[in-house]
């Protein structure tokens, strides 16, 4: 643990992590500001705590003067590591931390870390439970929930740790180094934050730099990108979705996974048949985090009683209710073209999809197959509806709505008996609503309007 007392630290990005981060520090005697460009009313409540902590805040700006008199900057993962007052202390030689890199300095425990493009949330609460069920304290959190340096301050510990990580608290790590890392899949998102596919891509591998060989990494075996980055991992290689040669893992099959011999124990069956989880992709995270559980100790029985009682999350591919025979399934957190192809392969009949929110640079083209195959309508919103519609429109009756509501409607309009209606935007929610969350909630209550104007 280092000695933080009395020095000088510049906490870049006032929200939950940003707080969180400033608590700990101040508690640790280290003088702390805080700045952030939005003002003060819109980082509400925590700008008002933070007064009530006595922390200095600079709301506005990033001022380059405080960023030459801090001793160590601590940035939010909200905020780009490319950023100018960033950049200008990596020219200084002023360290730069992201807010995990600062926890998983003052953590013991054995930390599970949990990476990937989609399936973070839902593979990260999965193997908390497995880990639980097994007879393990467990806190989990992260970029979901709880941020990891909250935990780091707690003085009840855990036995075992579970984070979700994204590629933007991986940037700024330096000796993060989880007993167990998960990638699960790299595919195009956040395109505008990266340069390119390829950056991106080099962010999830450093989730792996600082592991050795008595770690593991779970790795989804028929990810091009993962392949060309699993020879150079250090840590005891478990695959899953494909393996090749003698390599260990999990094989996918049907209604079970077959689970390898691990801690000298033998080899072991999930059933699969009373998960709630729909879809192969879903499969996929299953498959990880019985690996990830497995190599933190967890039993075939917990992995198998946390997989049963597991109702999913909300506005992923979650079913919202029928309406005269045609389901409606709220898909909000789909926001890149990876995670809408990954729902629509989760559909055997036809599927009247609502598309669009604020683009991500990804490329559309690879849901032509799908659209063309199970889409019987495209309904597409928000800012990005041209771009979507001149990419895919012509592969399927294309309309455009102002709003979720009209989206919603058309939808009832439009939709016969055994269609579902899917809301997977494939964009952000920024253009219309305030999170992903917030999108759904909205399409869901335009749902159970209609729904009681029906009965």
């Amino acid at each position: 643990m280092e000695d933080l007392k009395n020095r000088h630290i510049l906490v870049i990005g006032l929200g939950r992590s940003g707080f969180a981060a400033a608590r700990f520090l101040t508690g640790l005697g280290a003088v702390v500001t805080v700045t952030d460009m939005a003002d003060e009313e819109k980082l509400a409540p925590f700008s008002t705590k933070i007064r009530e902590m006595g922390v200095r805040m600079e709301l506005g700006e990033h001022r380059i003067e405080t960023v030459e008199g801090s001793d160590m900057i601590v940035l939010s993962p909200g905020v780009s590591h490319k950023t100018k007052p960033v950049r200008y202390a990596f020219e200084k030689g002023i360290p730069v931390l992201g807010e995990i890199e600062l926890a998983a300095r003052f953590i013991q425990e054995p930390i599970i870390a949990i990476t990937g493009t989609n399936g973070k949330t839902t593979t990260t609460q999965l193997t908390a439970g497995m880990l639980e069920h097994s007879g393990f304290k467990v806190f989990a959190g992260g970029n979901i929930g709880t941020p990891l340096i909250e935990y780091a301050g707690l003085k009840e510990k855990a036995d075992r740790v579970v984070a979700e990580v994204s590629s933007f608290q991986l940037d700024t790590i330096e000796k993060f180094r989880p007993h167990i890392s998960v990638l699960l899949n790299v595919t195009e998102d956040h395109l505008d934050r990266y340069e390119s596919f390829a950056e991106y891509a080099k962010s999830k591998a450093r989730i792996f730099i600082n592991q050795t060989e008595n770690d593991y990494a779970v790795l989804n075996g028929s990810d091009p990108s993962i392949r060309r980055m699993a020879g150079k991992i250090n840590a005891g290689n478990l695959f899953f979705n494909q393996m090749e040669n003698n390599e260990k893992g999990a094989v996918i099959n049907c209604e079970r996974i077959i689970l390898p011999e691990c801690h000298g124990g033998k080899k072991e069956t999930i059933n699969l048949s009373r998960t709630a989880l729909k879809g192969k992709h879903n499969h996929e995270n299953i498959a990880a985090a019985s690996l990830a559980a497995l190599a933190a100790g967890g039993s075939i029985q917990g992995i198998q009683s946390a997989l049963d009682g597991f109702k999913g999350l909300s506005h992923r591919l979650e079913y919202v209710t029928t309406i005269d025979n045609v389901q409606y399934f709220d898909d909000s957190k789909a926001t890149n073209v990876d995670a809408v192809l990954r729902a629509l392969e989760a559909f055997s009949g036809y599927v009247i999809l609502i598309m669009g929110g604020r683009d991500k640079g990804g490329e559309y083209d690879i849901l032509k197959k799908q659209i063309l195959k199970k889409v019987r309508l495209l309904i597409v919103i928000g800012e990005a509806k041209k771009i979507i519609s001149d990419a895919v429109g012509l592969f399927t009756n294309t309309i455009e709505a102002e709003s979720i509501e009209e989206a919603v409607l058309f939808a009832h309009k439009r939709a016969v008996p055994g269609d579902s209606v899917l809301l997977s935007p494939a964009c952000a929610s920024f253009d219309m609503f305030e999170s992903y969350a917030q999108r759904g909630d909205a399409f869901c209550r335009v749902v159970y309007k209609i729904q009681e104007s029906c009965s």
